[in-house]
């Protein structure tokens, strides 16, 4: 019986260790020519952030604040970033900044 419990408990803890991931949220910004949209955003920790090209310009994704981390130059494709930390990020595009900037805000 003690074993039956043990290994009911261990595949437990398996099952909740695919299943925290899932319940990450993915949230979406587009880099257009020259903005990005939405211009600021609040998301919970864990929230996977998706950066996606849009326009026809080359654009890049760079973050001070809470975190710092960079992307390429890019004029298509997308871009991940998992936000583990709570704070406030400053992205900007380095090409077009300083007008080309946008906050996320991470509770």
């Amino acid at each position: 019986m003690k074993r039956l419990i043990a290994v009911l408990a261990a595949v437990a803890v398996v099952a909740a260790a695919f299943a925290i991931p899932a319940l990450a949220a993915t949230r979406t910004v587009s880099l257009r020519d020259n903005v990005f949209s939405p211009r600021s955003l609040t998301v919970r920790k864990g929230t996977t952030v998706r950066f996606v090209w849009r326009g026809r310009n080359p654009h890049n994704v760079v973050s001070r604040g809470a975190a710092r981390f960079r992307s390429s130059v890019k004029t298509r494709g997308s871009y991940r970033r998992r936000l583990n930390r709570r704070g406030t990020y400053r992205i900007v595009c380095s090409i077009h900044a300083p007008r080309m900037r946008m906050t996320i805000r991470v509770r």
